[in-house]
This record gives C-alpha cells, sequence and structure tokens, in this order.
C-alpha cells in the first residue's frame, strides 16, 4: 500500500498530468494522420525529453505510443488508410463496416477494444509483474525464431481461400527485408549496384505505400464525388458497450497482446494475427470475417492496444527492448542513469507501479477524447475524393521523407503505392508483405544468434518453451491441412453428385 501511495504521489505532480494530457491527446491526432506515426513523432520528441524526469518523459513518450493506435483505427476505418503500421489490420473488418453505412459502429468496437486491450494489459501487469518478469528470460534466441515462425504460418493459415497467394505475398516480404547492406559481415544483398539500397527498403516505406499511397491513387484517379457521411444508426458509445458483449474474443486478444508484447521482437503484428485467428476459427459466422466482422475488428484492437504495456516488461525487467519505440524509450533510463533490471523493480517499484497507473490513465484519457471529437472526425467523409486523395498523397509523402529526408523513399513509396493499386485490383492481400518485412528481421537475427548453440534439428526444440512453440506450429498446420482436404472432399463429392 504505501508503495502504491507513493506512486500516485508521483502521478499528482502538475507535470506528469500535463505530459499525460499531451501525450494521450497528441498520440491519437498523430495516429489518425496517415504518414506520421508514432515512430517519427517519438523520434522528434526525443531530444526534449532528455531535460525532463524520467517519468516525465517516459509518460510523454507511452503516451505517444499507446494513444496512436487507438487513434489510427480512425483513417483505418474511415477512409481504408492505416494511420499506423498496425492498424492494417484494423481496415479488413472496419471499413467494410463503413461501405454499409456503420462507420460510428465500427468506430466504437475500435475505441471499446482498444481500451479493454490498454485496460487489460495494464491490470495484467499489475497483478503478474513479478511473475512475468522470470518467465521472460526464458525466450532466448530459439524461442523468439519459433514464435516469429508461428506468425509466418498463421498469416498464411489466416487467408484461408487465399493461402498460396499469402504465403507467396509473405515470402516477398521476407525476400525485402533481406534488401541492404547485410550488418554481420558487411556485404551487400540484392542492391543491384545500386547505392541508395544499401540502407535497405524501410518498413514505413513500404507500409505508406502499399496502403496510404495506393488509397491516394485509387481516390485520385476515381471519380471526384463527394461521399455521403455514412449513416447513423447509433452512437459510437454503443459500439465501446458493444465490446463487452463479445468478451470472449476482447479477452483472447488481449492475453495474446499481452503475451506477445512481453516476448522482446514479436510485437503487434504476430499478436493480430494470432487473436484473429482464434477469433475467426471460434466464431458463429467466419464468413463475415474481412466482410465488417465486430469479432474480427475486437481482434485486431485489443490485441494490438495491449502490446505497447507488456512491452514494457522486458524493458524495465531485463532491459531488452522489444522494439525501435521501447529501444527510443531506453535512452531516456541511461540519460538519467536510471538503469532497468532487476534491481529496479526492488528499488524502485513505486517508479514501476507510476508507470503503469500512468498507462491507464493515458487509455482513459484517450477514450474519453475520441468520444468528444469522434462527430468532427466523420466529416472526413464528405469530403471530395481526388480532394481527399491528394491530402492523403501529401501527408504520406512528408512523412515518409521526414523517416530520412530521402526523396528516394518518396519514390519507392509510389511505387509500392502502384503494386498495392495492383494487388486490390486482383482483390489480394496485402498484410502478408508487411508481416514478412517484420519477422523476417526477427528471424534473421535470432537464427544467428542461435547457429553456434545448434548442433543437430532437435537443438531447435530441446527447451520446454521452444518445444511447446514448436507442437503449435505442427497444430496450426495440421488443422489447416485438414481443413484444407475436407474442403476438397466436400467439392469433389459435390461434383460427382451432380
Amino acid at each position: 500500500m504505501d508503495t502504491f501511495l507513493s506512486a500516485l504521489a508521483i502521478v499528482s505532480r502538475w507535470d506528469v498530468i500535463a505530459a499525460l494530457l499531451a501525450g494521450s491527446v497528441g498520440g491519437v491526432i498523430i495516429g489518425a494522420i496517415p504518414g506520421v506515426g508514432p515512430a517519427v513523432a517519438i523520434a522528434i520528441l526525443l531530444p526534449a525529453t532528455f531535460g525532463m524526469e524520467p517519468i516525465v518523459g517516459l509518460t510523454l513518450l507511452l503516451g505517444i505510443y499507446g494513444s496512436a493506435l487507438f487513434g489510427g483505427s480512425i483513417p483505418s476505418i474511415l477512409i481504408n488508410t492505416p494511420g499506423t503500421p498496425v492498424n492494417a489490420l484494423t481496415t479488413y473488418d472496419g471499413f467494410p463496416m463503413t461501405k454499409q453505412g456503420q462507420a460510428p459502429r465500427a468506430l466504437g468496437l475500435s475505441f471499446g477494444a482498444s481500451f479493454f486491450g490498454g485496460i487489460f494489459a495494464v491490470i495484467a501487469l499489475v497483478l503478474l509483474s513479478p511473475v512475468l518478469a522470470r518467465v521472460a528470460p526464458m525466450f532466448g534466441s530459439r524461442e523468439i525464431f519459433l514464435a516469429a515462425f508461428l506468425g509466418c504460418v498463421l498469416v498464411v493459415v489466416a487467408h484461408r481461400g487465399q493461402s498460396l497467394a499469402a504465403g507467396a505475398l509473405l515470402m516477398f516480404g521476407l525476400f525485402l527485408n533481406t534488401i541492404g547492406m547485410e550488418a554481420n559481415n558487411y556485404t551487400r544483398r540484392f542492391t543491384f549496384e545500386l547505392n541508395f539500397l544499401d540502407q535497405g527498403v524501410n518498413l514505413i516505406v513500404v507500409v505508406l505505400g502499399l496502403f496510404a499511397v495506393s488509397q491516394a491513387f485509387v481516390l485520385l484517379v476515381g471519380k471526384d464525388d463527394m461521399e455521403a457521411a455514412p449513416e447513423i444508426k447509433g452512437n459510437v458509445l454503443g459500439g465501446v458497450l458493444e465490446v463487452f458483449r463479445h468478451k470472449r474474443v476482447a479477452a483472447a486478444g488481449s492475453l495474446s497482446g499481452t503475451i506477445m508484447g512481453i516476448i522482446p521482437g514479436v510485437g503487434e503484428f504476430t499478436s493480430q494475427f494470432l487473436s484473429y485467428s482464434y477469433a475467426r476459427a471460434t466464431s458463429k459466422n467466419p464468413g463475415l470475417f474481412g466482410k465488417g466482422s465486430p469479432e474480427g475488428l475486437i481482434a485486431s484492437e485489443t490485441a494490438n492496444n495491449s502490446v505497447p504495456p507488456a512491452a514494457m516488461v522486458p524493458l524495465l525487467a531485463l532491459g531488452i527492448p522489444g522494439e525501435a519505440l521501447t529501444a527510443m524509450m531506453l535512452s531516456v533510463f541511461y540519460v538519467h542513469n536510471v538503469i532497468p533490471g532487476p534491481t529496479l523493480f526492488r528499488d524502485h517499484m513505486d517508479f514501476v507501479m507510476a508507470l503503469y497507473i500512468c498507462l491507464a490513465l493515458l487509455n482513459i484519457l484517450a477514450l474519453a477524447f475520441l468520444l468528444v471529437a469522434t462527430r468532427p472526425l466523420l466529416k472526413v467523409l464528405v469530403i471530395p475524393n481526388r480532394f481527399l486523395g491528394m491530402m492523403i498523397l501529401t501527408l504520406s509523402f512528408v512523412g515518409i521523407y521526414s523517416l530520412r529526408n530521402s526523396a528516394i523513399d518518396c519514390m519507392l513509396a509510389a511505387a509500392f503505392g502502384l503494386l498495392g493499386v495492383v494487388l486490390k485490383r486482383l482483390n489480394l492481400p496485402l498484410v502478408p508483405i508487411i508481416l514478412g518485412m517484420v519477422l523476417g528481421g526477427i528471424m534473421e537475427n535470432k537464427f544467428r544468434t542461435s547457429l553456434p548453440r545448434i548442433r543437430s534439428l532437435y537443438s531447435w526444440i530441446d527447451r520446454p518453451v521452444a518445444m511447446v512453440i514448436f507442437c503449435l506450429i505442427c497444430i496450426v498446420l495440421a488443422l489447416h491441412l485438414w481443413g484444407l482436404w475436407r474442403d476438397w472432399k466436400g467439392k469433389r463429392d459435390g461434383s460427382v453428385e451432380h
């Protein structure tokens, strides 16, 4: 109780409260603008946080990180353009609901699911922090490699009926990740003597190209009609409350995000596909997924919003950043000579508890702001298509150029935008390319790290956690093959009877 009261005293300071407000509101706005995203915003704000106390700087950065995922669902649902890369899966069911005149309901479901996932993860961390700090070290390079491979398997399985296409696009994403200067031996891979490819293909460039730029191209070449505002069949709050009627899906997505967030290097994409695959497999209406399923939207948003709080576990308990955003936050600790690790939980538990309280308050503030600001945000749909397309294109290129001040990145994004248009015309999924890039880097790095300790194929799974993940991979593949065989048998029997 003394620790909790001490943490409350820290959070009640005016500068922490100001950071909470700026982070939550600013994060929502940044997430809602395609082409900016939390990574760019955090990179810009990082030098300013070095002059703040650790709790203030981290609260501001965590607010941008977590709240941007709330805001990123807005353009995903309204204009089929993810505000942040991890909101890409939200377009699967969010945008079809908008086309069906259910935009307020879709937004409410998204906000409620995001809030549910964030609060679930914070509560889990408060209750299980000591246990989770012990479990995290059990995931070595082999376990993380297998977890990433499981994510690759799930992205193929999730696209039932398009498994071959999804697999091919996943492999394309894996290939894109290999382009550039190889870090260990400093050799050039697939650069074709083009110097601008030495730095590799940036993930954010590909995401914005495939989703934002391609959508802008579609709008620009289409008719310049004004989109009608979505028919209001209920308020946003109704959608928020509807989440609690799907408690099983919401809890499963939140649990997936919490577990995947704790594992360094895995993050939102894998947790989303675990959650989405489970929701689809257990749904009474699996045919609705990808066509406007509330369960699909909830599964996606609970999973990605439960990752940011969980990602703080390896950072705080082990000093291991799970991704680029938490790596940026790690520098705030080092500037103030606060070293994350087991001693942080032992000597500064009030500081850790204050961070958890801030994470909970950030979710509350973000939801409250969105409930007030939803109506004005819906007006984006009454903007003429070509004007909206030009706005998306301009914001996307501004965001892309700000990454590395590179005009080449803008050209690459335009090329991926054209590819995205082609894939959309062919009704092929875009997300496997992104997941291939994300998991490809993780798998390559962990594969290299694991090799010195590998003596045989069995060495990959000779530890309990690795064996569990390997068994999950085998079960998923077996179930998928069984489903394919059953579908094939059904079609054959149907053709014979006919």
